[in-house]
């Protein structure tokens, strides 16, 4: 028998997977998996019918469709005031998650050390890996995950290529601030240091928020690959279809690696997108949506033995049982989805040794009634 070693033998299925896989089972509400529950908008199925009639099915251009890089660029330019050039520093990828890869496997190489935030969402880590990376953890303690700039200081080093930032983040809905990009530029200035800033969820922010966008600071922008998704912003996360903003230079090397990973994506949904993004109250609308979900799951749960701080952005919300229970995480996690039917996800899994913080991680992407169903079962603890 042929044997294969491994080249993350330390890795296995997905809490995502496992705990999807036990809601379905056990028939509970999955709020684990960061995906909605409800549907997209019918204007934009209408728009993919459009161009699958119209014959939009074949290849793509391999950095993507260009009225919809047009889009992306005139988006960008509107909400944050800076300006990509559509043709050369806009890329359109098969999900975030490739361009996350894509842009690690640009500019990282063996023994280069990357600095990760955690509690960290789960392909950081073995994308910095697979590409010879050397991972140095900076963690963020709860309730407040704050970034401890003079900690990211001493942690740099002449071996230091990259940073990885994630804001709104997940788990735990915290958002950077122009104080923090103040703090990094002075960190990364002079340096050969790139970062990645991963941005999906930049529509879902709360109590009148903006989002901070890495891009916004220039000193940030020069070396940054900015990573969006369209799945979480308009309800469509099986599509998979994400982008990557990054200056010339950085895009030229991004897509050398996106070529070999997907090369492009699905054509009739970037037409799509590029009509639907003419209307921006299609995407304006999105912090207003999804604070009402946010408020809506606190409501529910506001009787309830857990504690909590509210989100500031994302469609997750963390609560504390550490007054309810000393079981650690994962295995409240699996008990809570048998006995009550509610899934979550521990988020002792979004660290690399596995703190356990007493921190459940719940998706607030959900029709009402799953909401008030899940109150519900959550006020029996």
């Amino acid at each position: 028998m042929i044997q294969v070693k491994s080249k993350q033998p330390h890795v296995g299925t997905t809490i995502f997977t496992v705990m999807s896989k036990l809601a379905t089972d056990m028939g509970a509400l999955n709020l684990a998996q960061g995906f909605p529950s409800f549907n997209c908008s019918p204007e934009l199925i209408d728009l993919v019918s459009f161009h699958l009639k119209k014959g939009h099915n074949q290849y793509a251009p391999m950095a993507g469709v260009p009225a919809l890089k047009e889009a992306i660029a005139e988006k960008t330019a509107d909400l944050y005031k800076v300006n990509y050039h559509p043709e050369n520093e806009v890329t359109v990828v098969s999900g975030a998650t490739e361009a996350l890869y894509a842009a690690i496997t640009a500019v990282v190489r063996p023994n280069d050390e990357v600095i990760v935030f955690e509690p960290a969402y789960d392909s950081y880590a073995p994308s910095v890996e697979l590409n010879g990376g050397i991972l140095v953890y900076i963690t963020l303690k709860p309730p407040h995950y704050q970034i401890d700039w003079e900690v990211v200081k001493q942690k740099i080093t002449p071996q230091t290529r990259l940073i990885m930032l994630n804001t709104p983040h997940n788990p735990t809905g915290k958002m950077l601030s122009m104080s923090d990009l103040n703090y990094l530029a002075e960190i990364v200035r002079d340096t050969n240091i790139f970062i990645i800033s991963d941005e999906v969820y930049e529509h879902i922010t709360f109590d009148g928020r903006p989002h901070i966008s890495l891009m916004m600071h220039p000193t940030l922008q020069e070396r940054t690959f900015i990573c969006g998704s369209f799945g979480k912003t308009f309800h469509i996360t099986g599509w998979k279809i994400g982008y990557c903003l990054a200056p010339k230079d950085l895009s030229v090397e991004f897509r050398k690696a996106h070529q070999w990973i997907t090369f492009a994506t699905s054509t009739p949904m970037q037409y799509a997108l590029a009509d639907f993004l003419k209307k921006p109250e299609n995407y304006l609308a999105i912090p207003d949506f999804y604070q009402k979900k946010r408020d809506k799951f606190l409501s529910c749960i506001q009787s309830t033995r857990f504690t909590y701080t509210p989100a500031e952005g994302s469609f997750f919300q963390t609560v504390s049982y550490s007054g309810i229970s000393e079981e650690n995480d994962y295995d409240l996690a699996i008990r809570l989805t048998k006995e009550i039917g509610v899934a979550s996800i521990p988020v002792s899994v979004f660290y690399h040794q596995k703190n356990d913080y007493k921190i459940l991680r719940f998706c607030f992407a959900k029709d009402d009634g799953i909401l008030e169903q899940a109150g519900e079962r959550l006020r029996k603890i």
